[in-house]
């Protein structure tokens, strides 16, 4: 999945910037909260004029496999995605048959999360936020390994969930490592955010090309509630991977379609009763909505619980992360609560051999193949018949087991 995520496809282009940056490589950790900030930045860095092919992210063309870049960078005291970026970082400054010019890495403190509005914020975790100036400080303790490269290194500080404010604080990050004006920042600003919902859009519409194949065929989806660096095959083990190969749809949580049509048929009785006065209100299950993720998590747990065709749910998540522990147990009732199966990978980051991996994967294709129609039938019967996705006339009815 994550090379689909991150397709060069570049943002509508306005007057051309006054200064020539089409030679200026940038390489950019895949990371953190860029696995779904991503084009914005692709946006962002076309716009002030840098060509689409001089954008790198970590993983792209590495020509050091295997090489360990991280080695003598030293630990940082926190989560172990935060600790993965120094060896991102160590590939971009070494592993590049042509050299980069300037390293992108923002500190992302809040994100433009399709939540807006209807929760009390969309911050990120402050270690994930601050793991940016974390990392670069192993880069710098004995010596500059970035101007020994001949490497601008540029951390704006972006609060992408307030648009009102990321011009300016990205000027303030990026001016001296792109030479930009406040003007072209403005412009660059607005490319990446159209760039990223127009990526989002697509991603939503596959998502309902999904279960739309479902609901007319009846058959069962899985979804994923995760944050956004789980999608890294590196962390999240593509335990997704080994499910979809068994014939069962994947979608992830941060690109569940959000049509009206759906989301009044999915949560109508909800919305009858005042339990909640919009789909994406949370405040039903979720009362402190602060984090972004978390938010996302929670409310993609109830979409779980509602749609008939999502027959189980992959909650992962990494060791011992502050900011999940709270969710395991709320998440895991909200899922249960509908019969939907549910499997939780707590401990993503501990040394597993792929073949755990591979044995879990087939307990749960076990059990989605076992339960699912009855699954289905009992989700139905909880809903309108007035079904968004298939006409009544198309629809198979199942059976209840």
């Amino acid at each position: 999945m994550w090379r689909t995520l991150f397709a060069k496809t570049p943002s509508a282009t306005s007057p051309s910037p006054k200064k020539d940056r089409s030679a200026v490589r940038v390489g950019i950790p895949r990371v953190l909260n860029i696995w779904n900030t991503h084009q914005f930045w692709l946006g962002f860095l076309t716009e002030l004029g840098v060509k689409i092919e001089n954008i790198v992210f970590s993983g792209d063309s590495s020509e050091e496999q295997g090489r360990d870049f991280g080695k003598g960078r030293g630990a940082v005291d926190c989560c172990y995605p935060v600790k993965c970026m120094s060896g991102h970082y160590g590939e971009l400054i070494f592993g590049q048959k042509k050299k980069i010019n300037v390293m992108l890495s923002p500190m992302i403190y809040t994100l433009p999360s399709f939540m807006r509005g209807k929760v009390q914020g969309s911050f990120t975790c402050t270690r994930v936020m601050a793991g940016p100036e974390n990392i670069k400080g192993g880069f710098l303790k004995e010596r500059d390994v970035f101007a020994e490269n001949g490497i601008k290194y540029c951390s704006p500080f972006a609060s992408l969930g307030e648009p009102e404010l990321v011009a300016a604080t990205l000027y303030e990050g990026c001016r001296d490592a792109f030479d930009v004006d406040l003007d072209e920042t403005k412009r660059a600003v607005e490319a990446g955010y159209k760039a990223l919902e127009t990526f989002s859009a697509k991603m939503r519409q596959k998502g309902r090309d999904i279960l739309t194949a479902c609901a007319r065929e009846q058959k069962p989806c899985v979804l994923v509630l995760a944050r956004p660096y789980h999608m890294d095959p590196g962390i999240g083990h593509e335990i997704e991977g080994h499910i979809q190969a068994e014939g069962y749809p994947i979608l992830w949580m941060q690109y569940f379609p959000l049509d009206d049509d759906l989301m009044n048929w999915l949560f109508e009785e909800d919305l009858r009763s005042k339990r909640i006065s919009h789909p994406l209100d949370i405040s039903d299950v979720w009362f402190s909505s602060y984090s972004s993720n978390t938010n996302e998590i929670m409310w993609g747990a109830k979409v779980a619980a509602r749609t008939p065709w999502i027959t189980c749910v992959l909650r992962l998540s990494s060791y011992e992360c502050g900011m999940d522990q709270p969710t395991y147990t709320p998440t895991q009732k909200i899922v249960e609560a509908s019969n939907t199966l549910f499997f939780k990978f707590g401990d993503l980051d501990a040394t597993k051999p792929a073949g755990s991996v591979r044995i879990r994967a087939e307990t749960i294709v076990h059990y989605v193949r076992k339960y699912s129609q009855e699954i289905i039938a009992k989700k139905l019967a909880r809903l309108s018949p007035a079904n968004p996705l298939v006409p009544a006339a198309a629809a198979h009815p199942v059976t209840a087991v």
